[in-house]
């Protein structure tokens, strides 16, 4: 069990001891910092709240509440919503911060604190530092009986659904036109609420629902990788569906499955809609440096650039904001669209995959056969607690002195057309190895030898 404490938030298990796991009294003692910090000198201030569909989301839902109130601040709470929504009912609330309760992928004893700005994006390093500060030593002053805040229930579902079909390049004809049949896999969650509701908006009408009733009970584990979606892909090819739609709790990630009951690939979500935006837009694309080259290669052949973030979605929306990026995300099936709001959304990807597809002409295999096979190994090696991993680092950077390296994140290291990156954990001693080539056997290869590398620099160190 655990508790994790990070710039953008805390996350951990449920119940056992305050302090190593993410009981009550860390909840309101990291509510009540950020709640203080954002409030300052002023008066009055607001904030939005929403959650996933997790067991413990209305106990800590309650919590956050309640602990905001006794600050004197005004709370927008959406009940049960999504990551991208609560991000957009920040702006359009006015705002001044935003909580999501989630544990995003993580199995269903978890959940965390998500915190955003005024804008509705993740806060920074700096705010996040003090957040974390002022909780270690609560400092915190509540409001009398007279200045507490208030409770005001809101539903920005429509909100957000009516800018997806509103927005330009969501071709809602199109979609509408193709009589598309689709099963989308809720994993118990608010993607039950959200994604057919979405679909019947773009004119799906032939939907089937999987674990679709929200009580937090994930039928599989949460994360959409293809050993857990092997009730879609088989449902899909039952149904005789033209393509399965699977997200995870918190309705950010998105991936499909082919009309075939193959997986059209989480890495190649970003690809395929990015392939749709450039062609309408030239411009940069971004994603962090442990997604596919592909996307690297299919700006550059539509005539628009490419630029590498440190992973963390944080770091890609820097990035973004840097080089005005007209799309940008992350592997996992992350997609950001910049015009549309600076964060990860499924819903927006939905719509303008399904655009991409249907203007396309083709069946999701075929529209997926237009993309290489690019094949990425996804690794971690755990190190007794005390490794030096800078000193490991160090001695992996000189013994790969003669490729380029890149040292932003971790540490890149390109092999002709092959490529293996190493990031260290900021809270446990693992490092995670990733490594990308044309052939899957020669990534795990790849990969393999690196964690060689890093056992032999570690054992030489101690």
């Amino acid at each position: 069990m655990a508790l994790i404490k990070s710039i953008s938030g805390i996350r951990g298990t449920i119940g056992n001891k305050p302090g190593e796991n993410l009981t009550p009294l860390d909840i309101v003692k990291f509510t009540a910092a950020f709640g203080t910090i954002l409030k300052g000198e002023k008066d009055s201030i607001r904030i939005v709240v929403g959650r996933d569909g997790r067991i413990s989301g209305p106990m800590v839902q309650q919590l956050v509440v309640s602990t905001l109130v006794g600050l004197g601040i005004e709370v927008i709470d959406l009940g049960l919503s999504t990551t991208p929504t609560v991000e957009m009912a920040v702006p359009a609330a006015a705002a001044d911060g935003g909580i999501i309760i989630t544990a995003s992928h993580n199995p269903r004893e978890w959940n965390a604190l998500k915190l955003l700005n005024e804008k509705g994006e993740f806060i920074d390093a700096a705010l996040g530092a003090q957040v974390l500060s002022l909780a270690e030593r609560e400092q915190f002053t509540f409001a009398s009986v007279e200045k507490l805040g208030t409770v005001t229930a809101a539903d920005y579902k429509d909100h957000h659904l009516d800018a997806i079909v509103n927005y330009p390049l969501v071709d809602v004809a199109a979609i509408g036109e193709k009589k598309f049949k689709v099963v989308v896999d809720a994993i118990n969650s608010t993607g039950a609420i959200y994604v057919p509701a979405l679909l019947q908006r773009l004119g799906v009408q032939d939907i089937v629902v999987l674990n679709e009733t929200v009580n937090g009970k994930f039928a599989h584990p949460p994360e959409p990788l293809p050993e857990h979606l092997q009730e879609l892909c088989h449902e899909v090819v039952r149904q005789g569906a033209d393509l399965g739609i699977a997200v995870d709790p918190d309705v950010d990630r998105l991936c499909f499955v082919n009309e075939d009951g193959t997986l059209f690939g989480e890495e190649y979500t970003l690809v395929a809609v990015a392939d749709y935006i450039l062609s309408k837009r030239p411009g940069y694309a971004v994603s962090n440096m442990s997604s596919t080259k592909s996307l690297k290669e299919l700006a550059l052949a539509k005539g628009g650039q490419y630029a590498a973030a440190a992973v963390g979605e944080v770091n890609v929306v820097a990035k973004m904001k840097a080089v005005q990026a007209v799309i940008g995300g992350e592997g996992n099936g992350g997609i950001i669209v910049p015009d549309f709001h600076y964060g990860r959304d499924a819903l927006i990807g939905i719509g303008l995959f399904l655009s991409h597809l249907a203007l396309s002409g083709k069946k999701m295999s075929a529209l997926r056969k237009r993309y290489p096979d690019y094949f990425i190994s996804k690794n971690k090696i755990e190190l007794q607690p005390g490794t030096d991993l800078s000193a490991i680092f160090s001695a992996i950077q000189k013994k790969y002195a003669q490729h380029p390296l890149q040292t932003d994140d971790g540490l890149k290291i390109e092999f002709d057309a092959d490529w293996v990156h190493l990031r260290s954990s900021n809270t446990e001693p693992i490092i995670r190895i990733y490594a990308e080539s044309d052939l899957e056997s020669k990534a795990s290869h790849i990969a393999q030898q690196l964690m060689r590398d890093i056992k032999e620099f570690s054992q030489s160190l101690s």
